[in-house]
């Protein structure tokens, strides 16, 4: 049994963290934050189920809060559940007409309408949104070898603030489509850079599976916390920012070039991860700012 001073041990510390958090929760509170969702943070129930309890807690302190999501290993599932082999070009799916249908099926369908789903368990409010909806990601083919794989050619945000003015949580699966109606795959780090830049945004979160930057990749103790867009380029040039993580850092620039306040890149496989990033002056994840 729990003793009492053990008790009031506890009460003590969780009074500590919320007084600590109080300036972080007036910064954020009534400004809009996207979160991209991703990664093994989207595979493991548990880490999903706290990524949705953060959400739904930051609204409820008057935080508004836009998820867009990928979809990959469902996408990936599905592909094999009827028998169609995923082929990858450059870390990009190769998207045929089949494809794209069952990317639309996976991504707008399934996964959008459970974590709109998970979230309403959790006693938030959420409207399941998709790039398609009013127009909201219009696209273009971006490689002809990549098949519908799309770039972006225009944001219009309307149906996502139409959701957060009447105090949902809007969840953004990441199809977009052109004039003619083609449905197009559209990398969702991408997509939420796009749709935080398109907006007044404080801050842009991006999931991942990694720490952050490293300064030595194999050793977490050298995470870079705060970059300067302006020092992105001697980063890379020094191979401290490579493979995989360039394009998210491209993601990064762009979304502050496009007046996003602040980008994170964080580890979504720990737990409460957005909350420690956002809510903490120590953070865990790194930071992208102008200058």
């Amino acid at each position: 049994m729990t003793s009492i001073p053990e008790k009031k041990l506890s009460a003590a510390l969780t009074s500590e963290v919320l007084t600590q958090a109080l300036p972080n929760i007036q910064e954020y509170k009534d400004k809009i934050i996207v979160i991209k969702y991703g990664g093994n943070a989207m595979i493991n129930e548990d880490l999903k189920d706290a990524v949705m309890g953060d959400i739904v807690l930051l609204s409820a302190i008057g935080i508004k809060v836009v998820l867009v999501h990928g979809g990959g290993p469902e996408i990936t599932d599905m592909l094999r559940r009827v028998g169609k082999k995923s082929e990858f070009v450059n870390g990009l799916r190769v998207t045929d007409k089949e494809t794209v249908d069952i990317v639309q099926m996976v991504l707008a369908g399934k996964v959008n309408k459970s974590l709109v789903s998970l979230i309403g368990q959790k006693g938030g409010r959420a409207i399941g949104l998709c790039g398609i909806d009013g127009g909201m990601i219009k696209a273009e083919c971006a490689n002809a070898e990549l098949g519908f794989v799309g770039n972006i050619t225009e944001i219009d945000t309307s149906p996502i603030l139409d959701v957060l003015e009447k105090g949902y949580i809007p969840v953004v699966s990441t199809v977009g489509c052109d004039n003619e109606g083609n449905a197009y795959n559209i990398n969702a780090d991408t997509a939420a850079a796009r749709i935080a830049g398109a907006m007044d945004t404080e801050s842009l979160i991006i999931m991942t599976d990694t720490q952050g930057v490293l300064r030595d990749k194999d050793d977490p103790s050298t995470l870079i916390s705060k970059i300067y867009v302006s020092d992105t380029l001697r980063l890379e040039n020094e191979g401290i920012i490579c493979g995989g993580m360039i394009p998210k850092v491209n993601c990064c620039k762009e979304a502050i070039r496009r007046g996003v306040k602040k980008v994170f890149v964080i580890d979504g496989r720990v737990p409460h991860s957005i909350l420690i990033e956002i809510m903490t002056d120590e953070g865990l994840g790194t930071m992208f700012v102008r200058g």
